[in-house]
């Protein structure tokens, strides 16, 4: 039994029986589950500049940079040839937040710094103040402070580069003051919206069902996949009633139902498996077969005085070996995911074999889920 695809399918085993548990406690509560239509959070952009950068920032040819420096400098009174700065300590940058709903100026949010030139590294650069501003160009924060890229990028004079991370992107933790709050205001007319975060009916008919027990009435119809509607009762309508009685709806918990699902990733190997995955009962075989090619030189030297010149003659020796035991193994119908696993792990095949099996399975018809290539 091969121990990489042993660990893996125990940890899902081990992650669904934990959601199990979770979900026998009384499921998810509808905070997780869905939002307030018409309600969300805000993008805003900005183009700015970083500076003390050391030596890493946008060369002669970043145009914009160029143009930028000597803009910022004229509102300051100082007028320069453009043509004469020296900009390897400036890196021209997109600055990207989100504002939630009903944050009020004064607050601080996070901002995302991302390099439009060709700078090598933010390490250490700091930036400048930067208006952010929605689709429509009405500023709603302004950001400035030192990056944190959370790595490094060194370039040595030899020509080695040691690079930890992706140095061109960076965060500026509470780096913007919020200016004007983002439009959205909570539903005045006595019904509530909700849109699910993962459209499904039998999700939104749970959902629907765990708020009218909550509350003792039928306040709440699921219109379809994506939505439910809430009626605010009689008691919760006067004034200042109406974030007491969203601050229990948010709390109620439901169950949300999941499409059977196998995703993979061929890149790192990795295969999670959904806890309503099902295999009907088939027979695998599974060989793995290795080609191996190798090159090994042989030096032609010619005669004395004859004239000739040495040279260098590959020659290649290519040799294939398919791996014994690749015999049939059935696999009987599986009612849970702990069957599945142990039914794979009879197999005794790696995680990227895995992989190639269930993309079989799912060419024969005996996988019951959806299969998820990244």
């Amino acid at each position: 039994m091969k121990r990489p695809l042993l660990q893996t399918l125990l940890l899902q085993a081990l992650v669904w029986a934990v959601a199990a548990s979770a979900l026998a406690q009384g499921g998810v509560r509808l905070k997780e589950l869905a939002h307030i239509e018409g309600i969300g959070a805000t993008k805003l952009v900005g183009y700015g500049l970083v500076v003390g950068l050391d030596g890493t920032g946008d060369s002669r040819r970043s145009m914009a940079t160029l143009q930028s420096v000597a803009n910022m400098l004229k509102r300051f009174g100082i007028t320069v040839n453009r043509e004469d700065l020296r900009i390897d300590n400036v890196a021209a940058v997109m600055v990207t937040a989100d504002l939630p709903p009903f944050v009020k100026p004064g607050a601080r949010i996070d901002v995302v710094v991302s390099s439009m030139g060709d700078a090598e590294s933010l390490e250490g650069g700091t930036l400048l103040l930067t208006p952010l501003v929605d689709a429509s160009g009405e500023v709603y924060a302004k950001a400035q402070g030192p990056i944190s890229i959370g790595g490094f990028n060194i370039n040595t004079i030899g020509g080695e580069k040691v690079r930890k991370n992706y140095a061109l992107v960076g965060r500026v933790p509470n780096g913007a003051t919020v200016e004007k709050q983002a439009p959205g205001s909570l539903p005045q007319d006595g019904e509530i919206k909700l849109a699910l975060n993962q459209p499904d009916f039998t999700t939104a008919s749970r959902l629907a069902e765990a708020v009218n027990n909550k509350f003792g009435a039928e306040v709440a119809k699921p219109v379809d996949a994506g939505e439910v509607t809430v009626s605010v009762p009689e008691e919760y309508k006067q004034p200042g009633k109406l974030v007491a009685f969203l601050s229990e709806l948010e709390a109620v918990e439901a169950e949300p139902d999941e499409v059977a699902r196998v995703v993979v990733n061929e890149r790192t190997g990795t295969v999670v498996i959904g806890r309503n995955v099902r295999i009907s009962n088939v027979a695998v075989a599974h060989g793995n077969l290795t080609v191996h090619i190798s090159t090994t030189p042989i030096i032609s030297q010619p005669n004395a005085f004859s004239q000739g010149q040495t040279v260098v003659v590959p020659e290649t020796q290519t040799s294939v070996q398919e791996s014994p035991g690749a015999s049939l193994s059935v696999i009987p119908q599986t009612a849970t995911v702990d069957d599945v696993v142990k039914a794979l792990n009879a197999l005794g095949v790696t995680p990227r074999d895995l992989i190639a099996i269930f993309q079989a399975l799912k060419e024969a018809g005996a996988l019951r889920a959806e299969l998820v290539i990244l």
